[in-house]
């Protein structure tokens, strides 16, 4: 029984069949006749997919019905490039796939992409838990809905090959390597790819290394808005130190030809290169898309006319490599080839618990065997040779902190820090300082004033094997580019099934109390932001020694376990030196020793052992709440102070543990009432303790903070929270 046809492709083979074709376009004789042939299949595969997935979901077994046709011309740029060339792909990109399989013998991308379509739990590069264009052995990281969103990584990782030859690092993918990045037109009107082709253009105008070849596949439209003719070109084609290159979609030995040049311009330069290519988008944005809505049927025929499907088919013939028939009968064959294994992949299982949906989340762990041995006593005194005179004194947070990067840099030679202002400068508060020095420019660097091109550069070295480790200068910052965080970062390894992952360390000053410099984009007090998204870990130091042990602890679960980890810095302490009283130095603290033990993930810090009350607080508020158990001790009350330390995730129950025998709680949280990590503290407590704990918390209004000494009037105080935990055990005792 023959299997079902998508209406249009009958209405294409009977075309075929009546000889209704276009004329061959010029340029032909550019393809052999087996190039040709290969790449039309390659064509032809994507497009019967594509309707393929149209049958699938009507019936029932597909989900995802965004597809290639009309974009089937990137098949020659994949034919332009290595297998080991990594590929950033924009989702109308199935023909590249298919094209690149056929360098990988034993593949078998019908099937996979198939899987992929029906959320199997055996496709291979998600498992079933999303629609993507990837694969590991094709060198093809997988991007889910690519609105510009892959362009900052895609430029990261060019940046990190030429990085990785600069600093002999064998990394992920060779030093002759190129990256590739695919996106449409309406996305490269998207702030993100702007920021994203800047950066590459900064680097390559000042002769970085910056071997990118940007593919800009242009159908004229983004969903239902036209893009104005002739803005790709005005827009795309002057940048600095990137080479403009057009070619047109519909005429396929033309597009290799130019994707040749392209290719052979980026590798052999190092510099990046953007390839325009003139597509159409045929059967609209998706499947339940009516284009006639806001599409005249006098451009919908235009577009058709000009199917890259049909002009190839003209030079097959003209080329004498088919007859009208064969080749009408090939493309039945296909279709029914087709057909058989979307069958077979329909019936392949389905994920079915939260727990093998969640098993990626955290991505797998790599050998102990790869964290090198900590600094010898020699190796660490030569190492501190800026601050040897200080060295064994008790130190303010920043110094510690500087001093643990130090350390952390001459251990793990693959450490890389990027952000602006870090290098010579040694960022703002000079927690970077003199590392640049130490370990040169190649490791320690400055980078444009965008926050999406720096975590991008990050996400793009850390898939290249270094250990990223980029600076966010100020919290409020972060909210410019958190979808580098949010949607490609932390989903790499989930969408990937565990096969590419992206460890980084993200440092991000940030915090409130800042006194003399404030306003809340320097004194936010929100990182809400971090706390609902899976398999981040969020790691806040209060003081310089809790900082040296969480940043070896946050580098070492990104080099052994893979992770994204956030070091939250608070800014108002990285200077603090004294607790009670001026000049009491009381906040500074002695380095700790390399064979001192990291404390365990999650485990909090604990001053006190009373029983009366427990503080449980983090950052500015155990500062604050250290100030007011002083206070509480000297009338009579015996109060522990907690430091959670690890925010996300939150260990309630080591929290609890740590507890003890204390049944009054008293949380102080610096944040915002609302959406405060207290919220969730609270609810925790109740959940799995109730009745156990008479709990009342203590936080930030919901306000932003303004500027000087009206910033306090918004915050936890330390007499406040004396107040607080006072009047609760009087509540007690009444």
């Amino acid at each position: 029984m023959a299997a079902a046809m998508h209406p249009w492709l009958g209405e294409f083979i009977q075309r075929i069949e009546q000889q209704e074709l276009p004329r061959a376009q010029a340029a032909g004789g550019i393809l052999s006749e087996s190039e040709l042939v290969e790449l039309f299949d390659s064509q032809l595969a994507s497009r019967l997919l594509d309707l393929q997935s149209r049958l699938m979901q009507a019936a029932g077994q597909s989900f995802y019905t965004i597809g290639s046709s009309g974009h089937e011309a990137n098949a020659a740029v994949a034919k332009a490039l290595r297998v080991t060339d990594p590929a950033f792909l924009h989702y109308r990109s199935g023909a590249f796939f298919l094209q690149r399989a056929k360098q990988k013998p034993g593949s078998t991308p019908l099937y996979d992409m198939l899987l992929s379509f029906a959320a199997s739990s055996d496709d291979p590069i998600s498992g079933g838990r999303h629609k993507v264009l990837g694969s590991l052995d094709l060198h093809i990281p997988p991007q889910t809905s690519t609105i510009a969103s892959h362009v900052p990584k895609a430029m990261g990782t060019a940046f990190a090959i030429g990085l990785s030859k600069r600093l002999q690092h064998q990394g992920t993918w060779p030093h002759d390597a190129i990256a590739m990045c695919s996106f449409g037109d309406a996305s490269a009107n998207h702030s993100t790819a702007l920021g994203a082709i800047n950066s590459a253009s900064w680097a390559a105008y000042q002769q970085i290394p910056m071997p990118l070849l940007l593919v800009c596949e242009d159908n004229g439209l983004g969903i239902s808005t036209h893009t104005p003719q002739g803005w790709i070109q005005q827009q795309l084609s002057q940048r600095p130190a990137l080479k403009y290159f057009f070619a047109d979609g519909s005429n396929l030995a033309e597009t290799y030809l130019v994707a040749q040049q392209a290719a052979d311009y980026v590798r052999q330069k190092r510099k990046p290169a953007m390839l325009h290519v003139r597509t159409i988008r045929l059967f609209g944005h998706a499947g339940a898309d009516a284009e006639v809505a806001y599409r005249s049927k006098q451009e919908i025929a235009r577009d058709a006319e000009r199917d890259p499907l049909l002009h190839t088919c003209a030079a097959l013939i003209s080329r004498d490599l088919f007859t009208h028939e064969s080749l009408a009968r090939f493309i039945r064959q296909q279709h029914e080839r087709v057909a058989r294994i979307a069958q077979q992949a329909a019936q392949q299982p389905k994920l079915e618990r939260a727990e093998q949906v969640m098993a990626s989340i955290v991505p797998p762990k790599r050998d102990e065997s790869t964290v090198p041995a900590a600094l010898n006593a020699p190796q660490r005194e030569q190492l501190f040779k800026f601050d040897k005179h200080n060295y064994g004194k008790r130190q303010h947070l920043a110094k510690l902190l500087n001093w643990s990067l130090h350390d952390l840099m001459a251990q793990y030679g693959n450490i890389v820090m990027c952000g602006e202002d870090i290098a010579k400068k040694g960022g703002v508060y000079h927690v970077t300082q003199h590392l640049m020095e130490a370990f040169g420019p190649n490791r320690v660097l400055n980078t444009v004033l965008d926050e999406q091109s720096i975590l991008g550069l990050a996400i793009g070295m850390a898939q290249q094997g270094f250990i990223a480790m980029p600076e966010i200068q100020f919290l409020a910052y972060v909210h410019n580019a958190e979808d580098q965080i949010r949607g490609e970062a932390a989903t790499l390894s989930f969408f990937s099934n565990g096969k590419y992952t992206n460890p980084m360390v993200i440092r991000i000053a940030g915090l409130a109390y800042q006194r003399g410099f404030g306003g809340h984009f320097h004194n936010d007090n929100s990182f809400a932001v971090f706390r609902d998204i899976p398999g981040v870990i969020v790691l806040c130091p209060s003081n310089g020694h809790d900082g040296a042990l969480l940043m070896r602890q946050a580098v070492r679960l990104a080099a052994v376990e893979q992770r994204v980890v956030i070091m939250l810095e608070p800014i108002a302490l990285y200077m603090m030196r004294d607790l009670h009283d001026e000049g009491d130095g009381g906040w500074l603290c002695e380095y700790p020793e390399p064979d001192q033990a990291v404390p365990e993930l999650g485990e909090p810090a604990l001053h006190g052992d009373g029983e009366d009350l427990a503080i449980i607080s983090y950052g500015n508020g155990y500062y604050l709440s250290r100030q007011a158990e002083a206070k509480l001790a000297k009338a009579g009350h015996n109060v522990r102070v907690l430091d959670i330390r690890c925010l996300v995730p939150l260990h309630t129950d080591k929290i609890v543990k740590a507890l003890g025998k204390c049944k009054n709680v008293l949380i102080v949280d610096e944040c915002r009432r609302r959406g405060s990590l207290s919220e969730e503290l609270m609810t925790a407590l109740h959940e799995d303790h109730a009745g156990r704990f008479t709990i009342q918390r203590i936080t930030a209004e919901d306000s932003f903070i303004p500027l000087g000494k009206a910033a306090y009037t918004v915050l936890p105080s330390a007499d406040g929270i004396v107040a607080k935990a006072q009047a609760m055990l009087q509540g007690e005792q009444a």
